[in-house]
């Protein structure tokens, strides 16, 4: 077994063993920290699959970003979940074993990671490598691909995130100006 197959399945047995926890905590704090952790984890995972750009980005929003807003949403609310009535958990276990087994089929033909004769290996990435310092006048490869090629997708997806960051803040920002303007009751 080589050294980064050990890596990853280190990673994602203690991530497994996370989430298991999360399902099974009622303390809020403690699942918000865990979920920090959760997502550090996940950002060794991209960097072990040499996503340098992703771990950067997971880490950041996962890690710092999301941790924050949890730990900002739990001081208005209550720290422990309340207990609900049990449910029957057998839909949800068949809808995830379902998800799962269709997500396992649908990346099945995929080709193996790193696989030389990949189509984007030889439509896609060529280009980049001979034209994008000539295209773009940028010479880093992967900032040409991120900042240009991919221009708009990159500005998409800074605008989810900006979109679903100005969000949280507005509904924060409602339940303050309800608790003024319901005088009487206790927080």
């Amino acid at each position: 077994m080589n050294l980064d197959l050990t890596i990853d399945v280190l990673l994602l047995a203690f991530m497994a063993v996370i989430a298991i926890a999360v399902v099974r905590m009622r303390d809020l704090f403690g699942i918000a920290m865990l979920f920090s952790v959760f997502s550090l984890l996940s950002a060794g995972v991209f960097t072990v699959m040499d996503a340098a750009d992703v771990a950067f980005t997971e880490a950041a929003v996962g890690a710092g970003v999301s941790t924050i807003l949890m730990l900002a949403t739990l001081t208005r609310t209550a720290r422990e979940e309340q207990p609900k009535r049990s449910r029957n958990p057998t839909l949800p276990l068949i809808v995830v074993f379902v998800t799962g087994a269709l997500l396992v089929f649908g990346t099945s033909d995929l080709p193996r990671m790193g696989d030389a004769s990949a189509p984007a290996h030889h439509h896609v990435a060529p280009r980049y490598i001979e034209d994008s310092e000539r295209e773009i006048g940028i010479p880093n490869i992967v900032t040409s691909v991120l900042a240009s090629y991919r221009g708009y997708d990159t500005l998409g997806e800074t605008t989810v995130i900006f979109t679903a960051g100005v969000a949280v803040m507005a509904l924060l920002g409602i339940r303050r100006r309800r608790r003024r303007e319901e005088p009487g009751e206790e927080d």
